[in-house]
């Protein structure tokens, strides 16, 4: 039998597969990537054994979850485990904090189904610990960049193109910006977070300890950037990328609505997936009424609502240039401009997007 693991470092490094027997609601708030959850109990079990044991006591409680997870329930569930364990030989189950839920789990797969599973000591509570740290660590012992530029720019082909980058906006399913959504959530924070240090983690384990990454605000969408991350950006040093306005126009284009409409569309199918889009495009331009101003507010949305009539009558997007370019020209760009200048002392290239990744190869090599 394989002993009980500790670890945690390795679990990430090797992609080892994982059961977590937490109860739902506990998965939801957060978990690990690729993990899969087959529970001991469901989040209305757990719940009445939790108030069992504040009022009467562990024993009460651990008699409580024996007879509500029992009979054919309990065989479902050991069936369950069993067809993981035998999927995943080399992996590992756990639960809160590796405690009671999972010997349970442990005892029952060997009693029941003749399966030795071993469990993660310390279960989730350790892992998230390790994850927390691993992302505290690496502010402060390794070389960080940050890309800047306009909106449109690239920034995140050029994550895409760097070996030592950490793509936040990835992690987070967001783009970045008011516009940002995309056709699928968010992970839960904790989820980000998560999926964010095992990044950093696998990368320094192959020898990085420079790593690249967009200069982004506090949140990515609903994702807030870990607090000693996003204040070390701060301070970080930058690279500004450059592109001309008609490129970043088509880039915007392509991405936000081309891209994005058929991510929709695949989603939902034609008529659902478009009225989806549609109606998503429109709430991010009002999501920044205000700081638009009605007038300016009132001219775009014409021309997005044209745009968004011409694309789903005829598949023509040309339209949507227009509320595009305005949007970079009279809001997005002065807004840069200002950015820049504040942060003009940490600035150490800039260049459009080859000669951008090329500098940020060489600098990694250093």
């Amino acid at each position: 039998m394989r002993e009980d693991i500790r670890d945690i470092r390795q679990l990430f490094l090797q992609h080892t597969p994982m059961m977590d027997a937490r109860a739902p609601a506990e998965f939801s708030k957060g978990a690990f990537p690729g993990v899969v959850n087959l529970p001991l109990m469901d989040d209305g079990e757990r719940q009445k054994v939790g108030t069992c044991y504040k009022q009467q006591g562990q024993q009460a409680a651990i008699e409580l979850g024996h007879q509500l997870v029992s009979g054919a329930l309990k065989a479902q569930r050991i069936e369950a485990w069993a067809a993981f364990a035998k999927a995943n030989p080399e992996g590992y189950l756990y639960c809160f904090r590796g405690g009671l839920r999972s010997q349970i789990v442990q005892q029952w797969l060997k009693s029941e189904a003749g399966i030795d599973y071993p469990k993660v000591v310390g279960g989730y509570k350790a892992m998230r610990g390790f994850l927390l740290e691993t992302t505290q660590q690496a502010v402060e012992q390794c070389d960080f960049v940050l890309v800047g530029g306009m909106t449109g720019t690239g920034k995140t082909e050029v994550i895409a193109q760097l070996s030592n980058s950490l793509d936040l906006e990835g992690h987070a399913n967001h783009r970045g910006s008011s516009f940002g959504k995309r056709a699928t959530a968010q992970p839960a924070q904790i989820d980000f977070e998560n999926a964010l240090a095992i990044d950093i983690l696998r990368k320094r384990a192959a020898g990085q300890q420079q790593f690249v990454l967009e200069d982004e605000g506090r949140i990515v969408g609903k994702c807030s950037l870990p607090l000693e991350l996003y204040q070390g950006m701060q301070a970080f040093p930058l690279v500004w990328l450059e592109d001309s306005l008609a490129s970043r126009v088509e880039r915007i284009l392509r991405d936000y609505v081309i891209d994005l409409s058929a991510e929709f569309i695949a989603l939902l199918g034609p008529e659902e997936g478009f009225k989806v889009f549609a109606e998503r495009l429109q709430q991010s331009l009002a999501n920044i009424l205000k700081r638009l101003g009605g007038e300016r507010f009132q001219r775009l949305a014409a021309i997005m609502d044209q745009a968004l009539l011409e694309q789903a009558n005829d598949g023509v997007v040309d339209t949507h240039r227009g509320w595009i370019e305005a949007l970079l020209v009279e809001y997005y760009d002065p807004m840069y401009v200002f950015q820049r200048e504040n942060k003009a002392g940490r600035i150490e290239f800039v260049g459009e997007q080859a000669a951008v990744v090329a500098f940020l190869r060489q600098r990694g090599q250093v």
